[in-house]
């Protein structure tokens, strides 16, 4: 009986470490069956160009997940008996345990591999969001409009500028003068320049000089120039004035009221295409309501087509007020004597 008893209490036990890896073992199973309720090994599995299935069948005993999603064999339970019966000696495992050996542990690699699922379905779905080109190509055909309308726009200033006449020019092209004279040589007869005054299109004074004519005077003949004697004092020498003028007309579109004289004052003869002369202008005298081919005077004209009175008093005539009211005229019949000039252009 007592060596019976010493038997049945000194028997050898079962390997424990046989039991803890059973034990692991279920945990193991346990987790994967969580793992496949939650779908995550399944969707590992659908893509076979990423990852082989080495393993169709279900795992077995003593396997274990890698983190590629295959499964492998461990050889922990048949080490693990035989180390149970040799004695402790360091194990191979020791070294699956090294990171830069092995990957993870199995226990974090179904999380893993389900973060890395997720992510890549996460990511796969943003290309379909991206908007940059679409909005680079809506962009495009809004162009496309602006190039129609180019021609359109091109044609209809076309057509303006025909109804304007072909040979309008622009307001800074355009110039109105005036000038008053004083008598020389034998009696005074002889009208000389005294003072020349230059407007811009909206009547600007661009030049107002007096001009020391280059003979004695006679007569200042002020009831009609308003020259006096003492503006004589300071004047310009008649040839720096007259190339001073001369650069200011050169190029542009000259408008006067009977020019030839302030022409002839200034020993100057301008192109015809650019001279317009306000007392030969039939629309003008029409709407004045006098004779086409008359001669109507600068004072007449203003009185009745813009209802205001220059050229009075005893003290003369102003330059500048007889150039700006020639303008203003020249103005309500621009349109059509420009036009008619470009179907009847003058000869120079």
């Amino acid at each position: 009986m007592s060596t019976l008893l010493l038997n049945l209490d000194f028997g050898e036990p079962p390997p424990k470490k046989a039991l803890e890896g059973n034990a692991k073992h279920r945990k193991f199973v346990k987790k994967r069956r969580f793992l496949e309720r939650r779908g995550f090994l399944n969707k590992k599995n659908q893509h076979p160009s990423k990852v082989p299935k080495l393993h169709p069948d279900p795992p077995k005993k003593g396997e274990a997940p890698r983190v590629d999603g295959t499964w492998k064999v461990s050889p922990l339970p048949k080490k693990k008996t035989a180390a149970s019966s040799s004695g402790p000696e360091p194990s191979p495992d020791r070294k699956a345990a090294v990171p830069w050996l092995t990957p993870a542990p199995s226990q974090k690699a179904g999380s893993v591999v389900a973060k890395v699922d997720l992510l890549g379905e996460f990511q796969s779905a943003l290309p379909k969001t991206r908007s940059h080109p679409a909005r680079s190509r809506k962009k495009g055909p809004q162009k496309n409009p602006t190039q129609k309308n180019a021609p359109q726009n091109s044609t209809q200033s076309h057509l303006e500028n025909k109804c304007s006449g072909a040979s309008q020019k622009t307001p800074g092209k355009m110039v109105a003068i005036d000038c008053e004279m004083v008598g020389t040589g034998p009696k005074g007869h002889v009208s000389s320049l005294a003072r020349c005054s230059i407007v811009s299109y909206h009547g600007d004074v661009l030049y107002d000089e007096y001009i020391l004519p280059p003979c004695h005077i006679v007569d200042y003949r002020t009831r009609w120039s308003g020259i006096r004697k003492q503006h004589m004092v300071n004047a310009t020498p008649f040839k720096v004035a007259r190339s001073q003028i001369l650069k200011i007309l050169a190029g542009k579109i000259v408008v006067g009221h009977a020019i030839h004289n302030d022409f002839k004052a200034l020993q100057y003869s301008h192109p015809k295409s650019l001279t317009r002369d306000t007392s030969h202008i039939p629309p003008l005298n029409r709407k004045a309501e006098c004779p086409e081919n008359a001669t109507v005077s600068l004072k007449c004209l203003t009185k009745k087509l813009l209802n205001r009175d220059i050229q009075v008093g005893k003290s003369g005539h102003s330059s500048v007020e007889d150039a700006q009211a020639t303008m203003e005229l020249y103005k309500l019949v621009e349109v059509e004597w420009e036009q008619h000039l470009a179907q009847n252009p003058p000869k120079d």
